[in-house]
């Protein structure tokens, strides 16, 4: 019996506090000893127990002595001081007024800067490796890869936006009933696409995905997304330049409609001014990409503050991507960058065959006007007051997890906004949006969910490249001392 208790107060320690691999193997070792020398049973209750309760002491920690960039907006506060219990923010406040708790693992953090975890509001799980897709891999195992390489740059959270599997809501539901040490994800499940459009299982082939023809095809796929209990629902309207045919008006709204009576949030892909317009005047809750074919007008800025519609990501680093790869990019000698990535992709990326195909896309100029379009949009969305988050559409090749992170938020501050605000809608926005109230600013009684910083983000957004380490629910799962990585 005395075994049992002793494996149930390990088990709980286990779920609950996520402590290192090193103290479970020391704690199977005292069993193992207690075991071969004959002690008694209660005793080795008593010194499990023991153990437990010292561990859990030892899950306090001190943070002090850093700049705290809280995610709020607020100005930076210099030699601020940070208590975690449990994987949450006990206190937060000036080294002056810190009192440390008895027995608190203390960590100096002088000259550091410490900001909230990146919030990524469009991303994709499972489905790439290296540069090649490759659905048929999409498992558990490859999305905790995904969420493992995020956790690694500083992105604490993710949307994962309608490419998913059901292998998903297991990852998640998990990390909701306790503390995760990867990046936390929420879901769009299977997104819905046109029969004669893209997205989904057109341009991804061996997704499962609703294809609707008609608005009777859409209620059926409305609830089953909602059994499955998705955080939105997603959907594609674009025509890939023409090449293909958006999303008819009226099976829009029946999604919009649908999903809303079902209690669950709608976003969509589109890409023309003109959607953007219709969706947000049918009350959809977000756009995950920027308007990128016309300017922005104050009819479309109208409507989305009227009915509370976000430009949750305006991926401006996948617009990069379309053509960046027709020469070497600079990116490709960062640190920073390959400490993510294969040698694999790194030779592939030098490639003079691979940047030959990707220069002789017809499009190449276009992408390059629709950047430019989506900046301007950005900055003006942001100035006539529409609420924004920060999501890249990374998860496919050419778009790299964590590191296309950083490279939106760079773009973000090229597009006008400061980097305050870039940070702002990477952190507070994205928790906003997600109706996550424990996550994005650094304040009593959230998640411990942070990034350590080398430099100021905000003299130059490039710093958030300077990560020391990376915190989730308090969880140290990232440090450079133990990584390859060399950037300063």
């Amino acid at each position: 019996m005395a075994e049992g208790w002793c494996d149930s107060i390990r088990l709980v320690y286990i779920t609950l506090f996520f402590p290192g691999r090193n103290k479970l193997h020391l704690l199977e070792f005292l069993e193992m000893r207690i075991k071969g020398q004959r002690l008694g049973y209660r005793f080795a209750f008593l010194l499990c127990l023991a153990f437990a309760v010292t561990s859990l002491r030892a899950e306090v920690r001190v943070l002090r002595g850093f700049t705290l960039i809280d995610g709020t907006g607020a100005a930076a506060a210099a030699d601020s001081a940070i208590i975690i219990d449990a994987g949450r923010i006990k206190w937060v406040g000036p080294v002056s007024a810190l009192k440390v708790p008895s027995g608190a693992q203390v960590v100096d953090l002088k000259g550091r800067f410490v900001i909230p975890g990146i919030i990524d509001l469009h991303g994709h799980l499972g489905l790439t490796s290296g540069m090649t897709l490759d659905t048929k891999s999409y498992s558990r195992q490859t999305v905790e890869h995904d969420l493992k390489t995020y956790a690694e740059y500083g992105v604490t959270t993710m949307l994962s936006l309608g490419l998913d599997g059901d292998a998903v809501f297991a990852v998640r539901d998990q990390q909701r009933a306790s503390r995760p040490t990867m990046t936390r994800v929420y879901t769009a499940g299977q997104g819905f696409v046109y029969k004669d459009g893209i997205g989904g299982g057109i341009s991804f082939p061996g997704i499962s995905t609703p294809v609707f023809s008609t608005v009777a095809d859409v209620e059926p796929a409305v609830a089953e997304q909602a059994r499955k209990h998705v955080d939105v629902i997603k959907f594609w309207t674009d025509d890939n330049l023409g090449k293909a045919k958006r999303m008819p008006f009226d099976i829009d709204k029946a999604i919009i409609d649908s999903a809303h009576r079902h209690g669950v949030r709608v976003v969509a892909h589109v890409y023309y001014l003109e959607d953007a317009k219709k969706l947000a005047d049918y009350g959809i809750d977000g756009l995950a990409h920027i308007v990128r074919d016309k300017p922005v007008d104050q009819e479309l800025i109208d409507s989305m503050k009227r009915h509370n519609t976000w430009q949750i990501a305006s991926t401006l680093s996948r617009e990069v991507s379309l053509f960046i790869y027709a020469k070497t990019p600079d990116f490709v000698t960062d640190p920073f960058f390959t400490r993510g990535v294969s040698a694999d992709v790194i030779k592939t990326l030098n490639s003079p065959e691979y940047q030959k195909k990707s220069a002789s896309d017809p499009n190449l100029e276009k992408y390059r006007e629709a950047l430019a379009m989506g900046k301007r949009n950005l900055k003006a969305l942001a100035d006539g007051g529409v609420k924004y988050g920060m999501g890249t559409d990374t998860g496919v090749p050419g778009r790299f997890q964590g590191y296309f992170e950083h490279l939106e938020l760079q773009e973000m501050v090229e597009a006008g906004l400061t980097p305050m605000q870039a940070i702002v809608a990477a952190t507070s926005s994205g928790a906003e949006f997600l109706k996550a109230k424990d996550l994005g600013t650094l304040r009593a009684g959230k998640w411990a969910d942070l990034v350590v910083l080398a430099k100021n983000p905000l003299d130059d957004i490039r710093n958030t490249h300077t990560i020391q380490a990376v915190y989730i629910a308090g969880n140290q799962v990232y440090t450079k001392e133990t990584s390859n990585d060399t950037n300063k």
